[in-house]
């Protein structure tokens, strides 16, 4: 079987879609990646993956541009003639969606997380809302990652009777192993892992990061990700300035992020809008308690008070109120929140779920006769 991927990000594909690529590979089939090149795709290139470079935007919203990606999606699936076509995040899930339901190439679709692009009820999450509708309506199967977005789109008519719950993109277990609480004498450190940009929740993080670092000696903040390049400018500034404040200390692109975590006492995810974020996964699995906005895709990796804290999203505020809450504990305490979060991804999130309901997704289409409908 030849499978095709269209997606927008070549790390997020790596990082979370790596074993379910290489599972492809076990079961003897050829993948194909279509995605905007970067300097990670050299990483999906040495999973045995043929690159494709796709002119997609991940953030522009150009009609011009849109349609040339239509018609580029359009001239890939009559050169390539893939069997089955996976497709990941927005873009990719509304042109590559329409694409495949117009040539009646067998396709799967997921939808990763929402945006406020699709929830601001403005004109043109009217517009994306439509042709989402028509996109994924032939789909062999729609899968979301947290049951918000689930009920969001399907009372709009969006994926009523083709869809499927998953735990996210689940987190590798063994992988992400349970890591021993560090020892707390030189600080209590809080990691933060997110591409820098506004929607992650970038500005009211430095802002809080500046407050307490101010108030309590003993915290460290850790940040890790790479600039949105639109983005870079305004931010990178500001970073700088609290770096040499000694308040924070900047990372960059970490490869190899469970080890960071290891490091860290808590993890802390400030984002706007989540489809189910990765890294309260891996850090839950890890054994790190988690603080995280109160949104659909952060509250379902943890029970809250339990293995983490949840605060309301877009508030200094209420970020700096429960870190707070969280260095009042006792390191027993904290230690506890960790392990109790290990436990309920354990229960709840293991990654291989996810790659069982493809393989059963691929299982069905195989049995409808590979290439029949084309």
């Amino acid at each position: 079987m030849k499978i095709l991927i269209l997606t927008n990000y070549a790390n997020g594909l790596y990082l979370f879609r790596k074993e379910l690529i290489e599972r492809f590979h076990e079961r003897g089939h050829t993948v194909l990646v279509c995605v905007p090149p970067d300097e990670q795709c050299k990483k999906i290139e040495q999973l045995g993956c043929r690159l494709i470079p796709a002119a997609l935007e991940r953030r522009g919203i150009n009609p011009l541009k849109d349609f040339k990606l239509l018609c580029f999606y359009t001239g890939l699936l009559k050169r390539e003639k893939p069997d089955v076509v996976l497709t990941y995040t927005i873009k990719p899930n509304l042109y590559g969606g329409l694409v495949c339901r117009l040539k009646k190439v067998p396709y799967l679709c997921n939808i990763t997380g929402l945006g406020t692009a699709i929830e601001s009820g403005t004109w043109l999450s009217r517009i994306l809302l439509r042709i989402y509708k028509v996109a994924v309506a032939k789909a062999g199967r729609v899968f979301f990652q947290n049951e918000s977005n689930l009920q969001f789109m399907q009372a709009r008519g969006i994926a009523k009777k083709n869809s499927m719950l998953l735990p996210g993109s689940g987190v590798n277990l063994q992988q992400h192993a349970f890591e021993p609480y560090p020892s707390e004498e030189e600080g209590i450190r809080i990691l933060t892992v997110i591409r820098i940009m506004r929607e992650k929740g970038i500005e009211e993080y430095l802002e809080m990061a500046g407050r307490l670092a101010s108030e309590h000696k003993k915290i460290l903040f850790f940040l890790a990700g790479e600039y949105e390049e639109e983005e870079r400018e305004k931010y990178e500034p500001l970073i700088h300035r609290l770096e040499e404040k000694k308040v924070l200390k900047y990372l960059g692109h970490v490869d190899n992020v469970h080890e960071i975590m290891a490091g860290c006492h808590a993890i802390l995810h400030p984002s706007y809008h989540e489809g189910l974020s990765n890294v309260l996964l891996e850090g839950a699995a890890c054994g790190r308690p988690l603080l995280a906005s109160d949104i659909p895709g952060c509250r379902e990796t943890m029970q809250p008070d339990i293995s983490g804290m949840l605060f309301a999203p877009c508030s200094v505020d209420a970020m700096s109120e429960v870190t707070e809450r969280f260095l009042l504990l006792g390191k027993k305490e904290r230690e506890a929140m960790g392990v109790e979060g290990r436990k309920w991804v354990e229960a709840h999130f293991d990654r291989e779920k996810v790659l069982a309901a493809y393989e059963e997704e691929l299982q069905k289409i195989t049995e409808a006769g590979i290439g029949g409908t084309k």
